[in-house]
């Protein structure tokens, strides 16, 4: 039995929501804006090109540029995403066999395809994560290579997608979440 997907990350911008934290995020300088953007998908290619394309109308814009930079990574774009990522984890209060079993899913992910098993949890309750990522593990180890690189992609993309809405949701929360820090060598 293949395990449920999750539906995407959807976003309301009714009301303006976002706005503020998008106006923040457009409004930084592009070297921060790029790094802020390599937390939400460790592709330099990709957050450079989100960096260079601002300003962003509204959060569904930058959403569908997010979608389209995703599409176009290389092989090389994503392997360099894939290296910055970890693999889900537990909370340290999970029964001690949840961890055994989770950390064998993983090894076994990791020398079948050779990088770390990604998975976007978005609209999951927390409670579900572990049966999720297990199931998950245990279906994706049937693929194909080229299958898996497939889906892995796209679990890339719904990744970025939910972390630019946490980022420039903090932003909108944070009158700089970014600062510059002064650098005193003194």
């Amino acid at each position: 039995m293949e395990a449920p997907v999750p539906e995407p990350v959807s976003v309301s911008t009714r009301g303006s929501a976002h706005s503020s934290g998008l106006a923040r995020f457009n409004a930084w300088p592009r070297e921060l804006a790029e790094a802020a953007l390599l937390e939400c998908c460790g592709s330099s290619r990709w957050a450079l090109r989100l960096a260079a394309h601002r300003p962003y109308p509204d959060l569904d814009t930058l959403l569908a540029a997010s979608d389209e930079a995703g599409y176009d990574l290389a092989p090389a774009d994503i392997s360099e995403a894939l290296a910055a990522e970890s693999a889900p984890c537990l909370h340290h209060d999970a029964p001690r066999a949840a961890h055994l079993a989770l950390r064998a899913a993983h090894a076994a992910y990791e020398s079948r395809f050779g990088h770390v098993f990604v998975i976007c949890l978005d609209g999951l309750r927390p409670s579900l994560h572990v049966d999720q990522v297990l199931a998950a593990i245990r279906t994706r180890l049937a693929h194909e290579p080229d299958e898996e690189r497939s889906l892995t992609a796209e679990e890339m993309r719904r990744l970025a997608r939910g972390r630019i809405i946490e980022l420039v949701t903090e932003a909108g929360r944070t009158p700089d979440p970014f600062r510059p820090v002064a650098y005193d060598p003194q």
